[in-house]
């Protein structure tokens, strides 16, 4: 298999969510539920401020963690799949949606109490990397969370699951304490505070 060696150009999310309705199986799969409990459940409860979500796709997990949220932003590259996280949240008045090609794109002078990376650290090259670690350590409030959950198998993405969030985790390593770190059969859950 041949690894990408640059992050994945966001036209190909587009094209994932105009080709299929269900992308990846995030509304139907039991594995996808399952992982979507396991994410919330780690957060313990807490409510947070301000949350942003970093590739929120179609709004599944967006809505699992409304409830802990007082203010949610989600982002998604792919405006397809922004118009049916809208429907399925229209609801909840306290999340707002936006299409960021993160991180070269990135929310103006807010300082985020959780920020959630589900399945989308290792679609980035080395240098998104370093530049999405370089802002979120710049706006993580204090005491503020980062729940990241990644698969652990192959891909041809640019990172693998574990080399994504162990080079997010050296590039923050002065900025946060890890919380938690579990793995399960397909996937990896990391959950990580900032220092006070």
């Amino acid at each position: 298999m041949t690894r990408h060696t640059t992050s994945i150009d966001p036209q190909y999310f587009e094209n994932m969510f105009r080709a299929s309705n269900d992308p990846w199986d995030l509304e139907s799969s039991a594995y996808e539920r399952d992982k979507y409990a396991h994410s919330v459940g780690a957060l313990g409860g807490r409510t947070y401020e301000l949350g942003f979500e970093i590739g929120c796709a179609k709004g599944v997990l967006t809505q699992a963690l409304a409830r802990h949220c007082r203010a949610l932003l989600a982002i998604d590259v792919s405006e397809t799949a922004l118009e049916a996280a809208r429907i399925r949240c229209a609801s909840l008045d306290h999340i707002s949606f936006g299409r960021m090609v993160f991180p070269s794109q990135t929310p103006i002078g807010s300082a985020f109490d959780l920020i959630i990376l589900s399945e989308v650290a290792y679609y980035w090259d080395d240098a998104d990397i370093a530049h999405a670690a370089a802002w979120i350590a710049a706006h993580l409030a204090p005491r503020g969370e980062i729940l990241l959950v990644h698969w652990t198998g192959e891909t041809d993405y640019p990172q693998s699951g574990d080399d994504a969030v162990s080079k997010l985790q050296t590039a923050l390593a002065s900025s946060v304490n890890v919380v938690i770190e579990e793995r399960a059969p397909r996937y990896r859950l990391d959950l990580w505070r900032a220092q006070p």
